[in-house]
């Protein structure tokens, strides 16, 4: 008989175990339920930002993408590498963009009462791009930068934050990136104090994690946060779509990212509609902001 109800439980325990592990697995725990006692924990939130990462708007010039973020009510940006200025120009913003073209963009922002609080992704490669991505990143007055570091500069991108007081936030994008898994994460932040995570949520939602999960494993090195949203979990390359249509249950991502006590930033990143996507930017923001009045209560 003993025999009979140990076959019976192992059974039982590989149905659970599959039925967890189902790519089709319904939004509502894609992301995972947190614990009955994240409803006692008290507000968190004072802190968070919603910004938008300009790769959103990767389709017109930063002078174009910092006036739309504004329209959409963003306060906050992360820059990306590469966007020209404007039109007339040739400085493209990077470690290489003159000193003229550095003046236009902190007037530009000045204009519009942003600021900006990123940057990125880069993988600087050697010692003097390093140097120089920190000096643009001090000049513009950022918290972190966003990067996916080469394995063998940990050590070197790691002393030159703490020289610079600017963390460096490891990027996850998609299999096979050296960084999709939280694991490979941590193993750059062992040793390394200035080092942390840009925690993307949609491309964890494509590479097939929970999200908590990764939250959790990730606690108190997270420096920022990518808010995007998905049509199918565990595809790698699915399909962007307005935050909270997609397949992630975003309340406890932010339920567990309050109860870590996150002080950053989430910047929207909208890979589709990129011709009209402002409203798409407003709608996050609206989601954004219900999300965080659902946690104050």
């Amino acid at each position: 008989m003993k025999n009979k109800i140990s076959f019976f439980s192992c059974i039982a325990a590989f149905l659970i175990f599959t039925s967890c592990n189902n790519s089709s697995t319904p939004k509502e725990v894609v992301a995972t339920t947190t614990d009955s006692s994240a409803a006692a924990i008290t507000d968190n939130t004072a802190d968070w930002k919603i910004g938008v990462q300009l790769w959103t708007f990767r389709l017109f010039t930063q002078s174009e993408a910092i006036a739309k973020a504004d329209s959409a009510g963003v306060r906050y940006i992360e820059a990306f590498l590469g966007q020209p200025f404007d039109k007339t120009s040739k400085d493209t913003f990077g470690i290489r963009m003159s000193p003229a073209g550095r003046q236009k963009l902190k007037d530009v922002l000045k204009l519009h009462n942003i600021q900006m609080v990123a940057m990125g992704v880069t993988t600087p490669n050697g010692k003097d791009e390093w140097i120089k991505t920190f000096e643009l990143a001090k000049e513009f007055g950022l918290s972190y930068i966003t990067s996916e570091p080469i394995k063998t500069q940990w050590d070197l991108a790691d002393s030159l934050a703490g020289v610079f007081g600017i963390k460096i936030a490891i990027h996850d994008h998609p299999k096979p990136n050296a960084y999709w898994h939280p694991d490979s994460v941590l193993a750059a932040i062992k040793g390394h104090s200035n080092i942390g995570s840009c925690a993307d949520l949609g491309h964890w939602t494509r590479n097939g994690l929970n999200l908590v999960d990764c939250l959790k494993k990730l606690e108190g090195h997270i420096y920022g946060v990518h808010l995007k949203d998905v049509k199918v979990f565990d595809k790698t390359d699915a399909a962007d779509t307005i935050v909270g249509k997609g397949v992630i249950d975003f309340a406890p991502v932010f339920a567990e990212l309050n109860r870590q006590k996150f002080k950053g930033m989430f910047s929207i990143e909208h890979e589709s509609n990129w011709e009209h996507n402002v409203p798409d930017v407003i709608e996050t923001v609206k989601f954004y902001n219900d999300q965080v009045a659902k946690l104050k209560k």
